[in-house]
């Protein structure tokens, strides 16, 4: 909708965005000298702060015509400026408020007679500024203003950030995103391939290229020394990394300028950070490349970020040499990546007679199981739930693969921290390690630094020179040009030496495009924490004349980490692994854990892993004795403490706080400390930066303890704690408000991650009015309250909590990333309830991404009545909630019961005929009751609600199936869940082999004669193969049998002889009933 018509142009005060102009309404960025106004409009922020969060600016001024004039907004206090921290306290005995920074008011100088700081509140809330400073626009003013989304808002951002200077009519995508195509899930050739996959890797390189060089800081202070090898080394604070605004690594490459006002020209150097802020000192170190500073400068330094292409010329560089060369990959790896049907291989691979190996920890069934399978495939996955001893597993494969003598082995990850553990573990099994690092990380203090290559290099007897030379640079700091020259060609020498004899090389997934690795081929790769590496990083080491590839990691935690939102939609978050998996390769799955106490396992085994975890330790070894912490229930180590306090955006913008929270876990830390834990027992995760940096801060402010001691408790986000564990961890959620939702916390694999770091208890810290919203969290906070865990209060005077749990959000089948709706699960076997209440729903959160050869095709919607049954092949299916009436279990009104205690809860949703099953999480002696669509003796299309045993048969006077391997013979109506129908993951089931899936129509008849036949899944299979072509591909239709209203006494699917006609599936009534074929819509199905 165009601006209201008029000939004079908008005032120079004009929103940037929509237009409006009315003088209380807007307030300018001073950053940018732009003018916005405080409407949220189709957003949801107002506009000004929209601005100020994409553009990073955080100074404002307001209108001189406003009531408060041309006021530039600050601190009463310090001065600062940025609009994020401010907020507003009356002052005692005076009808003004003062305006203070959030540092300040929460500072002991502040808490005097003057000001109740007690009483301060953000300037920003629920994402706008209050109403008081800057008014909300009339509703008149609104209709008259320009619409603009979200989306075009963002575009118009993206386009000034490229200082394009655009208007509001110009809102159209970037070149760069013009010529992106999402990600598949097969593909044509490795040509389409590297089509597809290199211009999402361009538009990430592109988004972190501009983050990198955004992050420059002024006037700051170094203070120089130098090292042990007469490097210099810069120290400094940046306050950006301080208030958690950029993300900093050891190696990362920095250069340091000045303007030259102290000097006869302007200085710049550049060096690798070594050291970060810790418990001991809050200085940053940079070891520069050069000696040659300005080591008499102290003050008005200037920071920038140096952006390094090699991963991503190394992501593109892959890419390239997997479509062109032949000898890149085996065939078979080749077809497999790309997700071509091809004939399974097996390898001609004797086993060892004993499985585990030297030096490391004995391994149990699952474990070995894993090696046994990764030994004789050429390409496999290995799962690694939370605790379940993946390192030692991978290790041992390792050891395997070595001494079977298919040359070097090659192993990668995407960390260093990770490739140092899998260092060490291979390590002491005896096999000859090489620690491949770059140049940039090669004087960073290590724990492996022996097994390191440059280290053993310079150690190799067989080159004294080489030696020499080291010895000289140490001792004066630089070599001359020619020494340096006969240095860098003896030692790399003696790299190649060192990695010609090396039976294992590691190095992380980019690292494996070092040069120096360009002359091997390596027969055999395994990438640990696949799942954390996007597809093309993980492509880098594989295209170097890989024959057997081992991928491990778990997709049911965190993800790659992707910058770039256009690029992560896109698909490039979705790790090689998880297509994989897609693809119908099944993982092997490891099942006994070794770290929680066994109550901190169950939920996480349930939620997320279908309750296949074991206990590796029990119960007793996971109980300290002698800590007075006051666990609301003493068998228990975990709980949920109920905080109210509100959201606050972080001093950065983009990210969060929660005041109440900082405080409610700076009184856990020190109750646990004066309980005599260490701090280094203690773990703090927060999944946002603003978060992190105010509990740091606020416990060194008002813990009442050593201040040393709370530097030493680790406060870092889920990302940083993932592979990781401490003995107590207290998560702090953050998110409460009334319009916002939870943001990434409803991201089940990041609570996964939160929930699993524990070995001996967690706290976790959060809102249930908000966080119940989101169905994931309703299940944990339902889980802990029938715990007796959900509690609040102070710490010495815990009570159960009397907060209401929300009724968890359905959202619309539009928004395919979110919860769609929960299976609400009955069991009727004794002591099984507390572990089977757990079943949900997620949909497709689990999944960052689903491809788009998955998208809806036109299908045919069941009519009124009909009875829609999924059958599967020997694969997972998962299905989507937007399918029309199509239910895995009965007709179009069926459901399953919960126990009678939750009946009341039950929604006439669940009951009406338009709702989807669209996932349950059935075990053995689960018992399902379904609807039929007429005729039912307990009314109009309701179910019959009778609660059955597991030996009924008799039917009532229903159109109600039964489904699985259960009695279902004549009229049977219901039956007993048996084997394993499970679903795999959220939204997914399972079929085994062994499974048997019975189908029957809902009829109209009075005595609800509907028949059940079977059909083992031997024969069933191959039922969705595309004839003479293999399995076929998930864009296939998927089969299924539609009902009507005569009465049909038997039903057979055709077995693997069926044809297969471009993904149309026949299916032939056994008593002759007219045969039809039936189009199915893959929207709903995605193989998991």
């Amino acid at each position: 909708m165009e601006h209201a018509d008029c000939s004079e142009s908008p005032p120079e005060h004009a929103c940037a965005y929509c237009g409006v102009h009315d003088q209380s309404c807007v307030i300018k960025c001073l950053a940018c000298k732009k003018w916005f106004c405080n409407a949220r409009g189709d957003t949801s922020s107002s506009h000004i702060i929209w601005h100020l969060v994409r553009a990073h600016h955080k100074e404002v001024q307001l209108h001189p015509g406003s009531q408060l004039g041309d006021t530039i907004l600050e601190c009463y206090n310090c001065g600062v400026r940025n609009v994020f921290s401010l907020g507003f306290i009356p002052a005692k005995g005076d009808t003004v408020v003062v305006i203070l920074c959030r540092p300040c008011a929460s500072a002991p100088s502040s808490k005097d007679v003057m000001w109740d700081t007690t009483q301060w509140q953000p300037l920003i809330h629920e994402r706008q500024l209050i109403s008081w400073l800057v008014r909300v626009p009339s509703a008149k003013a609104l209709r008259d203003a320009k619409k603009m989304s979200s989306q075009q808002i963002s575009s118009i951002e993206d386009m000034w950030a490229r200082s394009i200077g655009p208007t509001s009519n110009d809102a159209g995508k970037t070149e760069a995103e013009m010529g992106m195509n999402k990600v598949l899930l097969r593909y044509e050739d490795a040509y389409q391939y590297q089509n597809i996959f290199g211009p999402l890797v361009k538009v990430e390189a592109d988004y972190d290229r501009r983050m990198k060089e955004a992050q420059t800081e002024d006037g700051i202070t170094v203070r120089w020394d130098s090292g042990l090898n007469r490097r210099r080394l810069a120290y400094f604070k940046l306050p950006k990394y301080e208030l958690g605004e950029v993300r900093l690594a050891v190696g990362d490459e920095l250069r340091l300028s000045h303007s030259g006002a102290f000097l006869n020209e302007p200085w710049s150097g550049s060096g690798n950070v070594i050291k970060l802020p810790n418990s001991t000192s809050d200085e940053i170190c940079v070891e520069m490349a050069s000696i040659d500073v300005p080591a008499n400068i102290s003050s008005d330094f200037s920071v920038d970020f140096v952006w390094k292409s090699t991963t991503f010329d190394r992501m593109q560089s892959a890419m390239k040499r997997f479509a062109v060369m032949e000898s890149s990959v085996s065939e078979y790896i080749y077809h497999k990546l790309l997700g071509h049907d091809i004939q399974k291989v097996e390898l001609d691979t004797k086993y060892p007679r004993q499985f585990n190996a030297p030096g490391l920890p004995e391994l149990n069934a699952s474990q070995i199981d894993a090696i046994k399978s990764a030994l004789k495939s050429p390409l496999s996955l290995i799962q690694g739930p939370p605790g379940t001893g993946k390192t030692v597993t991978s290790a041992t494969l390792v050891y395997h693969l070595a001494k079977a003598n298919t040359g070097k082995v090659l192993v990668c990850a995407p960390s260093n921290v990770a490739v140092d553990q899998l260092t060490e573990k291979i390590h002491s099994t005896g096999l000859r390690v090489v620690r491949v690092t770059a140049r940039s990380r090669e004087e960073l203090e290590s724990r492996i630094s022996n097994l390191e290559l440059h280290t053993q290099a310079l150690m190799n007897d067989t080159i004294p020179e080489l030696q020499k030379l080291h010895r000289l640079k140490m001792t004066v700091g630089e070599l001359s040009i020619k020494d340096q020259a006969q240095h860098r060609r003896l030692r790399l020498e003696s790299e190649m030496e060192i990695l010609k004899h090396a039976d294992v090389i590691l190095c992380t997934c980019a690292g494996a495009g070092d040069k120096r690795l360009s002359k091997f081929q390596f027969r055999t790769v395994l990438i640990d924490e696949s799942t954390q590496a996007s597809e093309p990083e993980s492509l880098i080491p594989l295209v170097m004349g890989a024959r057997q590839v081992v991928l491990i990691g778990d997709h049911q935690q965190l993800g790659p980490v992707i910058v770039s939102k256009t690029a992560a939609s896109a698909g490039l978050s979705q790790s090689l692994f998880e297509r994989l998996v897609l693809l119908g390769l099944r993982p092997h799955r490891l099942v006994v854990q070794y770290r929680m106490h066994p109550c901190l396992s169950e939920f996480p085994s349930n939620f997320f892993y279908e309750g296949s975890l074991q206990n590796g330790v029990t119960a007793q070894e996971r109980t300290r004795n002698g800590i007075g912490f006051p666990w609301p229930n003493p068998d228990k180590p975990m709980m949920l403490l109920a905080c109210g306090g509100a959201e606050e955006i972080a001093s950065s913008g983009t990210s969060y706080i929660n005041r109440f929270e900082a405080s409610a876990c700076e009184k856990i830390v020190t109750c646990m400390l004066k309980a005599n834990l260490d701090p280094e027992q203690i773990g703090v995760i927060t999944p946002y930066e603003g978060q992190r940096s105010w509990i740091v801060h606020h416990m060194s402010q008002v813990g009442s303890l050593v201040g040393s001691l709370y530097k030493d408790v680790e406060v870092a986000s889920v990302d940083a704690f993932q592979g990781r564990e401490k003995d107590y961890i207290i998560v702090s959620c953050v998110r409460n408000n009334d319009h916002h939702g939870i943001g990434f916390l409803s991201d089940p694999r990041r609570l996964n991650v939160a929930l699993t770091r524990a070995k001996y208890g967690i706290i976790v810290l959060g809102s249930p009015r908000a966080l119940s919203r989101n169905p994931l969290w309703h299940e944990l906070l339902s889980y802990y309250k029938a715990h007796s865990v959900l509690v609040e209060g102070q710490l010495d005077s815990l009570v159960q909590s009397t907060a209401r749990l929300s009724k968890p959000r359905m959202p619309r089948g539009s928004q395919p990333l979110a919860a769609r709706s929960m299976a609400i699960q009955a069991n009727t076997a004794p002591g099984a309830a507390s572990s089977n209440r757990l079943a949900q729903l997620v949909g497709r959160s689990t999944m960052r991404y689903i491809p788009p050869d998955l998208e809806p095709s036109v299908g045919q919607p069941a009519s009124a009545g009909t009875n829609n049954n999924l059958v599967g092949n020997d694969s997972l299916v998962a299905l989507n909630n937007s399918l029309y009436r199509n239910n895995i279990v009965g007709g179009a009104t069926a459901s399953l019961l919960t126990q009678a205690s939750y009946m009341d809860q039950l929604s006439s949703q669940f009951f009406s005929q338009d709702f989807d099953l669209q996932s349950q999480h059935l075990t053995q002696h689960d018992t399902v009751l379904l609807g039929g669509s007429s005729g039912s003796r307990s009314g109009n299309g309701a179910p019959y609600t009778q609660s059955i045993s597991e030996t009924q048969t008799s039917s009532p006077s229903t159109s109600a199936t039964a489904v699985a391997d259960g009695q279902a013979s004549g009229d049977a109506q219901y039956g007993k869940i048996g084997n394993t129908f499970n679903p795999r993951m959220h939204a997914s089931i399972m079929f085994s082999q062994s499974d048997r899936v019975f189908i029957a129509n809902a009829s109209n008849s009075s005595t609800g004669g509907s028949t059940a036949a079977s059909e083992n899944m031997n024969s069933l299979r191959n039922i969705s193969a595309r004839a003479g072509k293999g399995p076929a591909p998930l864009n296939a239709r998927m089969p299924y049998v539609s009902g009507n209203s005569s009465h049909m006494q038997s039903q057979q699917f055709l077995t693997q002889e069926s044809a297969m006609y471009d993904g149309i599936s026949q299916f032939t009534m056994a008593d002759g009933a007219s045969q039809f074929t039936q189009e199915f819509s893959t929207q709903n199905f995605t193989q998991y």
